[in-house]
C-alpha cells in the first residue's frame, strides 16, 4: 500500500526530509521576493474589451501609458512654470499640461474665455495634466508619483488611479506582517485549548509557516500576484489547512495506544491522514480553482495561488510535519498537558433530540437569509476601500471640490472629422445628464486666434491618425449613474465614428462592474458543479452532495445576507468569491461527519446512533478547525484599513463560524430526515 510504504519512508528518513526542507526555504524566499506585486485591479480586465484597446492607442500612439492630475492651491505663474520644467525632466514623465500649455503666456488670464478658464483655473487654484509613458501601475509610474511627492510642497496635491495604487501598496506593504502576526497568536490560543501539549502548535504552525513559504516563493512562476492574493493567501492556507495538521497530530496521538514503536504509529498516522484528507483536499482545491472561471483573472490570480497552498499544505503535513513531531517528540511530551476542550456532548444530544425543530428553522431562516443574500449591495469605487487620511484619496478629493473632476474620460476620434463636426459631437456629449465639460483641440482652436496658440498645442491632443478629447464628469466611479451616461456617450460618439473608443478609468470601472456580475453568479455554479462531482465520487451517492451542497449554502447565504441587514456595503471581489471560497474551505467539516455516518449504518448501526456516533467523533474536530479558520481571519478583519482585505476577511472569520454551527447542527437532523432516500441512493447501504 502507498500510503504506507510512504509513512515508513518519511519516519525512516525524517532528519533528511527536515534538512531538505529547511534548505527549500532558500529558493522559496528568494522567489517570494522576486515575485512582483500588483496593486491594480484593472489590469485584470480581459485583453480583448474595447476600453483595454483604447488604453493601448493612448499608450502606443500618445505614448500616454496613464496620467494624473495636479492640484495647485495659490501657486504664482512662476513658480508653476518652474515646477512643470521640473516634473518634465522626470524619465517617465511624456508631458505636463497646464493653464499655460492650453493657451499660451502671452494671453492674459482675464482674456481667457471662462468655458476654458473655469475647467483649469479656479480662485487662484488650477490643475496641471502630467502624463506617463508607462501604465497605471507599472513600478516606473510609481516611482514617478513618489518622486512628484517628493519635488512638490503641500501645495500639490497628486490624485488619479497611479497616486491610489502606490498608497494601497505603501499601506498593504506595512500591515502584511501585523496580519501574520495576529493570525498565529489567535491559533496558538486555539491549539493551545485544543491540544495537550504546550509545544506541538508551535510545530504545527511552524510546518504550515513552512507550506506557506513555499507557495508564495513557488508564485514566482506566475510572474506577479495581486495585493488581495498576497495579504490573504497566507492567513486564508492557516485557516484551511490547519485542520489537516491538527487530523495527523490527534491520529498520532491514537496509534501510540496500539504501538509501543512511534515509528509505526507515525507511519500508520500517515497512512490514514492521506485517506482521510484526500477527499476534502480536493473539495477545497476544487473550490479554489473554480475562481478560475472568472472572467476577471483576479479569480485566477487568487485561485491558483490558494489551489497550490492547500496541495502544498498537505505535502508538508504527510512529510514534515511529521518528521518534526518524530524529532522533537520528547520535547512535547514533556510538555504535554490535560486537554481543555470538552466534548460538547451537550450539544450532540440537544441536536438529535430536537432535529425537527432544527428543520423547522432552517426552513423559517432559508428564505430570510437568500433575501439578504440577493439585496446585499457592494460597490466598486476602489478609493472607498481606502482610508480618507491617505494623500491620494485628500487629493481626489480636493480635485472634485475645487473643479468638480470626478470622473476624467479620454476619447479617441478620427483625426480627419473636421473641427465643426466634433464640435457639434461634444455640444451634444455635454447636453448628457453629469457631464461637467469636455476639452479638446477643436474647442480650444475656436475659441483662440490661430496665430496666437501655442505651436506643440496641437500634438497635446491630436496625432497622425486620433485626436484626444478629455471628458469630465461629475459622477463618481462605478456608480450606476456614470454607466448609463457612458452609455449614453458612446451612443453619441458612435454616430459620428464607429471606431471611437471611450477609454479612462470611467469606462474601465464600467467595465469591471458588468464583468464582475456576470462572475458572481457563474464562479458560484462552477464551483458548485466541481464539487458536487467530485463528493459523487468521494461519498459514492447521489443524495448526499446535494444535501451537503444545501447545507454549506444555507451556511453562505446567511453570511452574505447579515451585510444587508446591517447596512453594510461590500467591496464587489469580497461578494464574488467569498462563497466559493467557504464552500470550498468549509465543506470538509460535513465530509467529515457524513463519512463515518455512512461508515456506522453501513454496520448496521441504526440512523440516529448512527448520526450521533458520527457527530459526537467529529464535534470538536470540526469547532477546533472552524475556531482556526476564525482565528486566522478574524483578526486581519479586524485590524486592516485596507476595506477591500478587511471585509474578505471578516467575511471568511464569520463564515467559518456559521458553517461550523450549521454543519453541527443542521447537517446531522437532515442526515436522520432524509436517511431512507441516503440508503436507497448510496452505494453499499441498505435502510
Amino acid at each position: 500500500m502507498f500510503q504506507r510504504k510512504l509513512g515508513e519512508f518519511v519516519c525512516k528518513h525524517r532528519k533528511v526530509i527536515l534538512i531538505v526542507a529547511l534548505l527549500l526555504l532558500i529558493p522559496a524566499i528568494i522567489g517570494m521576493k522576486l515575485t512582483r506585486i500588483n496593486y491594480d485591479i484593472l489590469v485584470y480586465l480581459p485583453e480583448d474589451i474595447e476600453t483595454i484597446q483604447g488604453e493601448n492607442i493612448l499608450s502606443e500612439e500618445f505614448n500616454m501609458g496613464s496620467f494624473s492630475m495636479i492640484v495647485l492651491e495659490n501657486m504664482k505663474t512662476k513658480d508653476i512654470v518652474q515646477l512643470e520644467d521640473k516634473i518634465k525632466e522626470i524619465d517617465n514623465v511624456e508631458k505636463v499640461i497646464g493653464i499655460a500649455d492650453v493657451i499660451g503666456t502671452s494671453i492674459p488670464i482675464k482674456m481667457i474665455p471662462d468655458e476654458i478658464k473655469d475647467k483649469i483655473y479656479k480662485d487662484g487654484d488650477t490643475v496641471l495634466l502630467a502624463t506617463f509613458k508607462e501604465g497605471i501601475s507599472s513600478d516606473t509610474t510609481m516611482k514617478t508619483i513618489e518622486t512628484l511627492r517628493k519635488i512638490t510642497t503641500e501645495q500639490c496635491k497628486i490624485s488619479g488611479m497611479s497616486a491610489t495604487i502606490l498608497d494601497t501598496r505603501d499601506l498593504s506593504n506595512s500591515e502584511i506582517a501585523i496580519y501574520v502576526v495576529i493570525a498565529v497568536i489567535l491559533c496558538i490560543i486555539v491549539l493551545q485549548i485544543a491540544l495537550d501539549s504546550y509545544v506541538a502548535p508551535i510545530f504545527l504552525l511552524v510546518n504550515i509557516g513552512i507550506a506557506i513559504l513555499y507557495n508564495m516563493g513557488s508564485n514566482i512562476f506566475l510572474g506577479q500576484i495581486s495585493y488581495i492574493t498576497k495579504a490573504i493567501s497566507s492567513v486564508l492556507q492557516l485557516g484551511v489547512t490547519m485542520d489537516f495538521a491538527i487530523f495527523l497530530y490527534h491520529s498520532y496521538k491514537a496509534e501510540q495506544k496500539n504501538y509501543k514503536d512511534k515509528n509505526k504509529a507515525m507511519a500508520e498516522a500517515i497512512s490514514k491522514t492521506m485517506v482521510s484528507v484526500m477527499g476534502s483536499s480536493l473539495t477545497t482545491i476544487a473550490g479554489f480553482l473554480a475562481l478560475c472561471s472568472m472572467n476577471l483573472t483576479l479569480g485566477k490570480d487568487i485561485g491558483i495561488v490558494m489551489a497550490k497552498g492547500v496541495l502544498l499544505g498537505v505535502i508538508c503535513v504527510i512529510t514534515v510535519l511529521p518528521a518534526m513531531l518524530l524529532t522533537f517528540d520528547n520535547l512535547i511530551e514533556k510538555t504535554r498537558h490535560k486537554e481543555i476542550m470538552p466534548k460538547f456532548m451537550g450539544i450532540k444530544n440537544f441536536t438529535i433530540k430536537h432535529y425537527k425543530a432544527i428543520i423547522v428553522i432552517f426552513i423559517v431562516i432559508l428564505p430570510i437569509a437568500i433575501y439578504g443574500y440577493t439585496h446585499t449591495e457592494v460597490y466598486y469605487n476602489l478609493d472607498k476601500s481606502l482610508p480618507d487620511t491617505l494623500k491620494s484619496v485628500e487629493a481626489n478629493q480636493a480635485l472634485q471640490e475645487k473643479f468638480n473632476i470626478v470622473s476624467a474620460e479620454v476619447l479617441l476620434v478620427d483625426k480627419d472629422i473636421p473641427d465643426y463636426k466634433v464640435n457639434e459631437m461634444l455640444d451634444k456629449i455635454e447636453e448628457v445628464e453629469g457631464i461637467e465639460w469636455t476639452l479638446g483641440y477643436s474647442k480650444i482652436a475656436g475659441n483662440i486666434p490661430e496665430s496666437m496658440l501655442p505651436q506643440d498645442i496641437s500634438s497635446n491632443f491630436k496625432n497622425d491618425k486620433y485626436q484626444m478629447i478629455i471628458i469630465n464628469s461629475k459622477y463618481e466611479m462605478a456608480t450606476d449613474e456614470l454607466n448609463h451616461q457612458i452609455t449614453k456617450v458612446n451612443e453619441i460618439i458612435k454616430s459620428y465614428d464607429e471606431k471611437a473608443i471611450l477609454a479612462g478609468e470611467g469606462p474601465l470601472m464600467k467595465d469591471l462592474v458588468e464583468i464582475s456580475d456576470h462572475d458572481f453568479n457563474s464562479v458560484n455554479i462552477v464551483s458548485i458543479g466541481v464539487i458536487f462531482i467530485i463528493m459523487i465520487m468521494v461519498l459514492k451517492s447521489i443524495s448526499l452532495p446535494i444535501i451537503l451542497i444545501i447545507v454549506i449554502e444555507f451556511a453562505i447565504f446567511i453570511n452574505m445576507g447579515i451585510p444587508f441587514f446591517t447596512n453594510t456595503t461590500l467591496p464587489f471581489v469580497a461578494s464574488i468569491i467569498i462563497g466559493t471560497i467557504q464552500l470550498g474551505a468549509t465543506i470538509d467539516y460535513a465530509i467529515l461527519i457524513t463519512t463515518k455516518y455512512i461508515s456506522n449504518r453501513k454496520n448496521g448501526k441504526e440512523k440516529k446512533e448512527a448520526v450521533g456516533e458520527a457527530l459526537e467523533s467529529s464535534i470538536s474536530s470540526i469547532i477546533v478547525s472552524g475556531l482556526c479558520f476564525f482565528g486566522a481571519t478574524f483578526g486581519v478583519g479586524a485590524y486592516s484599513k485596507i476595506e477591500m482585505i478587511g471585509s474578505l476577511c471578516t467575511l471568511m472569520s464569520r463564515g467559518a463560524i456559521i458553517s461550523m454551527v450549521v454543519v453541527i447542527s443542521v447537517l446531522p437532523a437532515f442526515l436522520i430526515v432524509f436517511d431512507k432516500l441516503i440508503c436507497k441512493t448510496t452505494s453499499k447501504m441498505r435502510v
